[in-house]
């Protein structure tokens, strides 16, 4: 009898502790894909759309209460085109539900977040809790194409094709230089697949340390501070014979329009 009684009573808190843990979801929406989100302040702005380039201020949260990121913290907030693929699924799918100055906690499950992968801090088939706010939504940057008629194409023995658009006066990076560029990256239809014009932040690595594909470690160090030049890339010196799922086709050649701004 009083082992009945001790196991009814565990099972009694057992479903307390579950009803407890799950009662902070429950005035959620829950969509589809399995995101919830939350309206906790709301604004009066536009709705987010597609291709808008939008700004979030945000902080990212286990759901242990572990913070992980936070851009408050770097008082920065994150640029980038919506519905492209820039950020994580849950981050496309919440923020198109948004208008100019609400508020909201986005829970979004490993298969919208980071999947199985381990990112850093965050442990793999993590769910993922962020409270973040759509600052704005920014006016569309039109991208030009460097004009390059009249211009000489150097090839490199890797196969690599140079094209020096604009020259510049500053120095010349070295491997283990930090470099910054801004640049707009083409497929061989001319669609653009990724440009740091389109989220007003400039792109910095180290130079020659493998950080980027073969093909910018190549070319940028043939550059100089304030040149601009096409870099015209086979599919061996930069995402290979697989791609880059979503983004890169299996064996594509890669253009991209690279202004050198900074080396240091």
């Amino acid at each position: 009898m009083k082992r009945t009684i001790m196991i009814s009573a565990i099972y009694v808190i057992l479903f307390t502790f579950l009803i407890s843990k799950g009662k902070g979801y429950s005035d959620y929406i829950t969509t589809d894909s399995g995101l919830k989100y939350k309206i906790t302040e709301k604004g009066d702005g536009e709705q987010a759309k597609v291709g808008q380039r939008v700004q979030v201020h945000y902080t990212g949260k286990l759901e242990d209460g572990t913070k992980f990121d936070s851009s408050y913290d770097r008082n920065e907030p994150l640029t980038f085109p919506l519905g492209e693929g820039r950020v994580i699924k849950g981050w496309d799918e919440g923020i198109a539900l948004l208008h100019v100055g609400d508020k909201a906690t986005l829970i979004i499950p490993p298969e919208l977040g980071y999947g199985s992968r381990k990112i850093g801090s965050i442990p793999a088939n993590s769910t993922l809790i962020f409270d973040l706010e759509l600052i704005a939504i920014l006016p569309e940057i039109k991208i030009e194409e460097f004009d390059i008629s009249g211009k000489t194409e150097i090839e490199t023995d890797s196969g690599l094709k140079f094209i020096l658009v604009k020259e510049g006066s500053g120095k010349k990076p070295a491997a283990g230089n930090t470099v910054t560029v801004d640049y707009t990256g083409y497929l061989k239809d001319g669609s653009i697949f990724d440009s740091s014009l389109k989220r007003d932040q400039p792109f910095s690595f180290i130079l020659g340390m493998g950080k980027v594909i073969k093909g910018w470690d190549e070319g940028v160090a043939m550059m100089k501070e304030g040149d601009k030049a096409r870099l015209i890339i086979p599919y061996d010196l930069a995402y290979g014979e697989k791609g880059f799922p979503g983004t890169i086709p299996p064996k594509a050649e890669l253009t991209f329009d690279i202004e050198l701004l900074k080396v240091e």
